[in-house]
């Protein structure tokens, strides 16, 4: 597309409109007219003509994949392919997504003469988790003369990758990422003997019979006992509910917001604290697993250990959305019992004040509770809390406001007290230390060797 620039307009306003109407009124004066009109648009169809071979000398190329993280700005890294090695200056723009933020929608590039690329690093800001596309970038650039412009649009497609940003959560749990040398550190005998066969050594009075190797003994001569030592590598499989409650609002403190506060979802508070809880585990020397589901299983990825492991894990959840379903917890605990053979920490985390839905999660984890170690947690609901925690009761409806959580704590616990009975603990966290509270939890597992 060739459009018309400032200098043409100005061009025609000084000579085709002002010499027009000489040669319309001043006897002798059309013949100069008509050959300066005439001139102007020679001088204009050509510099066209060159407009239009000038655009075909650039290209864009972007990455293939670009990494984002989400409320940190980033860069999109572009590469301008200049084939004429002229110096000229383009106008270079891309159509993003809602939910890509940039300064500006378009910019002024200019291309140094001999130069046959030129690389700029155009400023980005995600507001929300995902994955995005470019399909095509728009260029203008100047004819030799100035008067029009030549537009055109390229295929450029591009795929950014918008992670959870999880420097808010490391805030709560930094010093667990603290390598210092171990300085300060201080040994903690671990209870238990460990399930893990280590050697054969001779029998020691005030061993137990159950520790005695009896076939061993029976070569030997006399008696030999098993030596176990304690687990190092264990499975930790962390099982996100993305159904419709995930999308419920969550507020969190934000000293940077402009009211105090900042607003989320719940799938967003589960996915950054199972990505921690990742990082935890791989620390702690155990393999990391991942599970998602809603009315089906939506993702599997088996406990592994390593960076990309870590890596297709994040790749995983970045695109998990809340979906508009109710939660099947009994195909849930089906496919674990097919799945997973050995015995593993199996983390959920879920809604379960909806009574419906506790019930199908207490009548569902029956089937894996003896298998495996089955940790649920839910995040606290507001005002969720004994009716006399509080005293800032001033009016008639802040108690009946507080006795209506009452009741949503006191069932909750009957809830806690029922899973408790078939092997399943269950947790209420707070929504700002979900990660380092999901991470505690697993260090008191391995320290009691639950698994």
């Amino acid at each position: 597309m060739i459009v018309p620039r400032t200098r043409l307009l100005l061009w025609v306003s000084l000579i085709v409109l002002p010499f027009a109407a000489a040669g319309a009124t001043i006897p002798g004066a059309l013949p100069v007219a008509v050959l300066l009109i005439a001139g102007l648009l020679a001088l204009a169809v050509g510099d066209a003509l060159a407009a239009r071979r000038q655009a075909g000398g650039v290209r864009v190329h972007l990455a293939e994949s670009t990494r984002l993280l989400k409320d940190r700005p980033g860069y999109l890294a572009n590469r301008i392919e200049n084939t004429s090695l002229t110096a000229r200056s383009v106008r270079l723009g891309f159509e993003f997504p809602r939910e890509i933020s940039t300064d500006s929608d378009d910019r002024i590039v200019e291309l140094p003469e001999g130069a046959p690329f030129a690389r700029l690093e155009w400023p980005v800001t995600p507001t929300r988790r995902g994955r995005y596309f470019l399909e095509r970038a728009y260029l203008e650039t100047v004819s030799p003369l100035g008067f029009w412009g030549a537009r055109t649009s390229l295929a450029a497609r591009s795929e950014l990758k918008v992670y959870p940003n999880l420097m808010r959560e490391r805030k709560h749990v930094a010093a667990l990422f603290l390598k210092r040398g171990q300085i300060g550190a201080h040994a903690q005998r671990q209870a238990g003997q460990g399930r893990d066969f280590e050697k054969l050594r001779d029998y020691i009075p005030g061993d137990s019979y159950d520790e005695i190797h009896w076939k061993a003994s029976a070569k030997r001569g006399h008696p030999v006992t098993k030596v176990f030592q304690v687990e190092r590598t264990q499975e930790v499989y962390v099982i996100i509910d993305a159904s419709r409650l995930s999308a419920r609002e969550v507020k969190l403190a934000d000293p940077q917001a402009p009211t105090g506060e900042s607003h989320t979802t719940t799938l967003e508070r589960y996915i950054a604290a199972a990505l921690l809880l990742g990082l935890a585990a791989e620390q702690q020397g155990d393999q990391f697993g991942l599970l998602t589901f809603s009315d089906r299983v939506l993702n599997f990825v088996r406990a592994k250990s390593g960076q990309a492991h870590y890596d297709a894990c994040r790749d995983r959840l970045h695109t998990l959305q809340p979906q508009d379903v109710t939660p099947d917890f009994e195909e849930l605990c089906a496919f674990i019992r097919l799945r997973l053979r050995r015995r593993a920490l199996l983390i959920f985390l879920t809604s379960l004040d909806d009574p419906m839905l506790a019930e199908s999660f207490a009548k569902a984890t029956e089937l894996i509770s003896r298998q495996h170690l089955i940790l649920a947690n839910m995040l606290q609901p507001p005002g969720a809390h004994p009716l006399f925690q509080d005293s800032a009761v001033h009016q008639p409806d802040d108690l009946y406001r507080r006795l209506g959580g009452h009741f949503q704590w006191h069932s909750l616990r009957e809830l806690e007290k029922v899973l408790k009975r078939r092997g399943v603990r269950l947790a209420l966290l707070d929504p700002e230390k979900l990660a380092a509270q999901l991470i505690a939890q697993h260090a008191d597992v391995k320290r009691r060797q639950l698994i």
